[in-house]
């Protein structure tokens, strides 16, 4: 087999063929030396600065109270009572056009995320592409602003949150990846917690202000033409500005442990990510690395749906009005930062994949009561709901802990970059789902089916992997 040392431009390593595999990331740290507090803190502080992105801009606030509302159909839809079947109907083709746009988004974090992490390996230059996610996704924060409620500026918003989407899992790759320069095997799974769990808990104060600013009013300013909810966006984007920027001061690149580089332009970068991923495959060293791979490209699919979609399912199916709504995202937000943390430790202590299986298997039976039962009222959304939340976090994080576990040392960005690909890029499954289901009924209630079926089916195919030592 071709081998990592081999030098060449005209023959780029198969690295994933190497012999050296089993010396991982990981195991290249210096044992039980701690990490340095500043450096664990700065790097959670990134989650913590673009959560808001996701808990604010795309789950609870900007797209289910202000994107995917009457604000912007047409005036003779918008002018007809609420549960008229044809504004319902037109509500529920706001809330496809949304999933189309995610659909779009995975496909192109399919196409760009693991050549990315691939090239920033080969150059060492992780906090660079860090900054153009970091960066892109602020940009298209700010970029909201200009999505006033008419039907000619829906694309606008939807497209501007399919670009975020894009840049911030580049941010994720490269964040994921400096994970490997401050952990050790021995505490990877309580500092990946602790990042996923300040992601929630700056979510949730994002939330908090948000409410402060609806119960004063909007501070006196006029509602006219979507105001608050684009300087929600605006205020978001300087939130993610001032809370990422300690991790490129503080953080370290993982070392390049003597590692050639590998300088291919990007083009060429596909093939060599298509000889890794065989490799992977072909090397018994990594190839439950690739098994893990596969299963989690469908179970983080799922994950992601229920952040996307949840709020937009409170919304329109079971009648949440903002308070409610935003109440709902912060008991989410703080029990899911709470299990998070929690879980990190059952991580260290029972392994990441034990982990996984629970909170998946969970999923699944309250996605599954969800849909059944509701007709049951809001209840059934408030308990099982915020169930499905409490388990995001956690399969979250020790899908990330599992991975870091098992990655080859110099490969961390390319590694993570396929994990990417395969989670959250293949959001196009769920997403699909989610809009054709929706489609044919012409009800949102049914996109619910199509987010436990992609969790069903991560979960079968995650139960023959080997459990990460």
């Amino acid at each position: 087999m071709p081998n990592d040392d081999r030098p060449g431009p005209a023959h780029p390593p198969a690295a994933a063929d190497s012999a050296a595999l089993p010396v991982l990331g990981l195991q290249a740290q210096l044992g039980d030396r701690p990490a340095k507090r500043s450096a664990v803190f700065a790097w959670a502080l990134w989650d913590w600065g673009l959560q808001p992105f996701n808990t604010v801009i795309v789950t609870f606030i900007f797209t289910a109270l202000y994107l995917t509302t009457d604000a912007f159909l047409p005036p003779e839809v918008h002018a007809l009572a609420d549960g008229d079947p044809a504004k319902d109907q037109a509500l529920a083709g706001l809330s496809s056009g949304l999933g189309l746009g995610t659909t779009i988004a995975g496909l192109l974090i399919l196409a760009v995320a693991p050549v990315l992490g691939q090239q920033a390996d080969a150059q060492g230059k992780q906090k660079l592409w860090l900054g153009i996610g970091t960066g892109g996704t602020i940009a298209c924060m700010l970029g909201l602003w200009f999505a006033e409620p008419a039907p000619t500026f829906f694309g606008l918003g939807v497209a501007l949150i399919a670009a975020g989407t894009v840049f911030n899992e580049i941010g994720s790759v490269n964040s994921n990846a400096l994970l490997v320069s401050i952990a050790s095997p021995h505490n990877v799974g309580r500092i990946s917690g602790l990042g996923w769990g300040f992601g929630y808990l700056g979510g949730i104060l994002a939330l908090v202000l948000v409410v402060v600013f609806y119960v004063s009013d909007w501070f006196g300013l006029p509602e006219d033409g979507g105001l608050p909810f684009r300087l929600i966006a605006v205020g978001c984007a300087l939130w993610g500005l001032l809370f990422t920027l300690p991790v490129f001061f503080a953080v370290p690149e993982p070392a390049p442990l003597g590692k050639p580089e590998r300088r291919v332009n990007f083009f060429r970068s596909y093939a060599l990510l298509v000889r890794d991923v065989v490799g992977l495959y072909r090397s018994p060293a990594t190839r439950n690395t690739f098994w893990f791979l596969l299963a989690s490209s469908v179970f983080r699919d799922g994950l992601s749906g229920v952040f996307t979609f949840g709020a937009i399912i409170a919304a329109q199916v079971f009648g949440f009005g903002f308070i409610e709504l935003v109440i709902f995202g912060i008991a989410a937000n703080l029990i899911a930062g709470v299990s998070t943390l929690i879980a990190g430790r059952w991580d260290d202590r029972f392994g990441p994949k034990a982990v996984i299986v629970t909170a998946l298997a969970a999923m699944v039976v309250s996605g599954l009561v969800v849909f059944a039962f509701a007709d049951g009222g809001a209840v059934v959304f408030w308990v099982f709901g915020l169930a499905l939340c409490a388990c995001v976090g956690p399969a979250q994080s020790a899908g990330r802990s599992f991975l870091a576990r098992v990655t080859p040392a110099g490969r961390e960005g390319e590694i993570f970059g396929l994990y990417a690909t395969t989670g959250r890029a293949a959001s196009w499954m769920s997403s699909l789902l989610w809009t054709v289901l929706i489609a044919l009924t012409g009800a949102t209630i049914f996109g619910v089916l199509g987010i436990v079926i992609v969790l069903a089916i991560g979960l079968a195919l995650l139960l023959p992997v080997r459990a990460a030592r």
